[in-house]
């Protein structure tokens, strides 16, 4: 467990003056093992008191770079799970999995499952199917991360503008002719809005088990659906990793009701990558990234949350070209989306060793 304190204050630069807050947690990171040295410049100079690893790997793909680096950075790392997919046609492979996340939890105090996009748009049987992401081949999963008291962050579909046609005129069309295989028009997989109805069939099936749905339910062009997400699953959470861009764009009084109406379970996530070879913040495309390009990202978010400032630059330009409002949260409601909401579904105490 952790030593941190909630008194504890950070100073940091936003916005050019100094302000304190308590540490931040950030819930959704990509951290290759070997860049601990970076990891933790990256984090102390944000303020950031720690990191989920959502890359957290398993069994078959090796998990001990991100056990090691838990180890080298104790208090500052925790892992989620990630399933290894082979074998999904067998009919023990959800009994094997699950076996899997408890060891991954009780022996190597993992503190997730991680589900990427991959399921609903990538895995297939051997017969070439995509795997539904409801199908009853999975409940034994999902169960078994409730029976843990551990969280799903689950990844579900992707930006509407992914489904469209990758021409000048998709407004996401500096990013996708870097990743041209982000694209699914016209690729044969699934509509967002069933995919996203896969997912809410999952939640809605499982209440004993609590889930995150990560970049804002996968839906942050959409208010009135992620409030109607939140509203009818009380085991729903969502975290704003790589969605600020999107979420920002709403009208910010809008933005603001719906993070204090649903305080208790909104988490802060950024979805950076750090490895030495490289930097994601929040996507990837073209100029690579500095650890000063890190600090102004972190920077862009705070701003963000905690000011009232109107049409300024969004932090990752590559998603789109547009300017984003602040929606300046209460202290009280900045404190749970920083740190206390993370804390509690982590299973983790702040001032507990």
């Amino acid at each position: 467990m952790m030593r941190c304190s909630l008194v504890t204050l950070t100073v940091v630069l936003c916005c050019g003056a100094a302000h304190a807050r308590a540490p931040v947690i950030d819930f959704h990171g990509h951290l290759d093992p070997r860049a601990t040295a970076r990891i933790d410049r990256i984090m102390r100079a944000a303020g950031i008191e720690l990191i989920v690893n959502l890359s957290g790997g398993n069994f078959s793909s090796g998990m001990r770079g991100a056990v090691g680096l838990t180890r080298a950075m104790p208090g500052k790392v925790v892992n989620f799970y990630t399933p290894d997919w082979a074998d999904i046609d067998e009919p023990w492979w959800a009994v094997r999995e699950a076996q899997r996340l408890t060891a991954a939890v009780r022996q190597y105090g993992f503190r997730g499952l991680k589900i990427s996009k991959a399921l609903g748009l990538y895995i297939r049987d051997k017969a070439a199917v995509l795997i539904d992401i409801d199908d009853p081949r999975l409940d034994p999963l999902w169960a078994r991360a409730g029976e843990l008291g551990i969280p799903v962050s689950i990844h579900t579909s992707d930006p509407a503008a992914f489904w469209r046609p990758l021409t000048p005129d998709n407004e996401r069309y500096a990013e996708l002719r870097h990743h041209p295989g982000w694209s699914f028009h016209d690729k044969g997989v699934p509509s967002r809005n069933a995919l996203l109805a896969m997912r809410d069939r999952v939640i809605a099936r499982h209440t004993l088990t609590t889930f995150v749905c990560v970049h804002f339910g996968n839906n942050p062009e959409d208010l009135t659906y992620v409030r109607g997400l939140l509203t009818a699953y009380p085991n729903a959470w969502v975290d704003i990793a790589a969605r600020v861009p999107e979420i920002g764009r709403h009208p910010a009084e809008q933005v603001r009701r719906l993070f204090v109406d649903f305080q208790d379970r909104i988490v802060f996530g950024t979805d950076i990558g750090i490895s030495n070879g490289g930097l994601m913040l929040g996507s990837t495309g073209g100029d690579q990234p500095t650890e000063a390009d890190a600090a102004r990202f972190y920077a862009t978010h705070w701003r963000f949350l905690e000011t009232r400032d109107r049409q300024f630059d969004h932090p990752t330009p590559i998603q789109g070209d547009w300017k984003i409002d602040g929606i300046g949260l209460p202290e009280d409601v900045l404190r749970k989306i920083y740190r206390t909401n993370a804390l509690q579904l982590l299973g983790l105490s702040g001032d507990t060793p």
